[in-house]
């Protein structure tokens, strides 16, 4: 009974060789890096530097560094990470004009930012002790409420009150407008909640698939070599599938946010 009321609150179970189970969900705690003295609150709200704020800072600083080293010493016949850097700028750049059209390239500094930022949270998410930030919904809401805000203000600042007609569906009988409007309305508000949870959730159930199938290899290979090759060899696997996923939940983030501004600026 002590040992089954530890894992219901401890989040682990203790085996019998000493060795601790840890719950596949432990690696999204968020805790403060420095628990020694006050902390640092503002209306009532815990401001502290967390494991996640640090992984967020971390991935700015990959991203800068791999765009410096990149582009510093650029060259007719450039080298593997200018090549890289390259490939990058050339597939966003084509992104934005394929799904936002020629007047959306102005903005190519956000999405820029928004792909390799999301990208690269995605990725250090696969190193062992690190932290997925971007497998919290608190994260991936405050993005996406930022691109739906911002693509909000964009279509209102080039269109004026026009921009709400984006919410009468042409074509349509006037008897059935005042029930039309409100669903197109709310499908609007909605959108920062979907565009949310779909990163949060492939990159949490994701994290939650592999840390399972590793604790089997764990239990498993310290009793019997040959039962543990079925979770490493799925755990590999998923791995790779986990890395495919990371690239192309950040391309999924992007591409609809270049699908609302194209709607914000063309109201179609």
């Amino acid at each position: 009974m002590a040992s089954e009321e530890t894992a219901a609150h401890g989040g682990h179970a203790e085996h019998g060789d000493g060795h601790d189970a840890h719950s596949p969900l432990e690696q999204f705690e968020i805790h403060p890096l420095v628990t020694e003295g006050p902390n640092f609150t503002l209306l009532g709200f815990d401001l502290s530097f967390t494991n996640s704020s640090l992984w967020m800072v971390i991935a700015l600083l990959c991203v800068y560094a791999l765009v410096m080293m990149g582009s510093r010493h650029g060259s007719m016949v450039p080298g593997r990470l200018q090549s890289l850097v390259e490939m990058v700028y050339d597939f966003i750049a084509d992104m934005i004009e394929s799904n936002a059209g020629r007047e959306g390239r102005k903005y190519f500094p956000f999405f820029f930012t928004l792909f390799t930022f999301v990208l690269m949270g995605n990725l250090l998410g696969m190193i062992p002790g690190s932290f997925t930030f971007t497998s919290h919904i608190i994260v991936t809401f405050t993005m996406a409420l930022f691109v739906v805000v911002s693509v909000t203000i964009i279509g209102i600042a080039k269109h004026g009150l026009h921009f709400f007609s984006f919410f009468v569906p042409k074509g349509v009988p006037a008897p059935v407008l005042p029930l039309l409007v409100p669903i197109e309305v709310l499908s609007y508000l909605i959108r920062p909640i979907s565009l949310s949870v779909r990163l949060f959730v492939n990159m949490m159930a994701g994290h939650i698939m592999l840390k399972t199938f590793a604790g089997f290899i764990i239990a498993l290979g310290g009793f019997y070599l040959v039962p543990a090759i079925a979770p490493l060899a799925l755990t590999v696997a998923l791995s790779g599938l986990e890395l495919a996923i990371a690239f192309l939940q950040a391309y999924v983030f992007t591409v609809l946010s270049c699908i609302y501004l194209q709607e914000a600026l063309h109201l179609h």
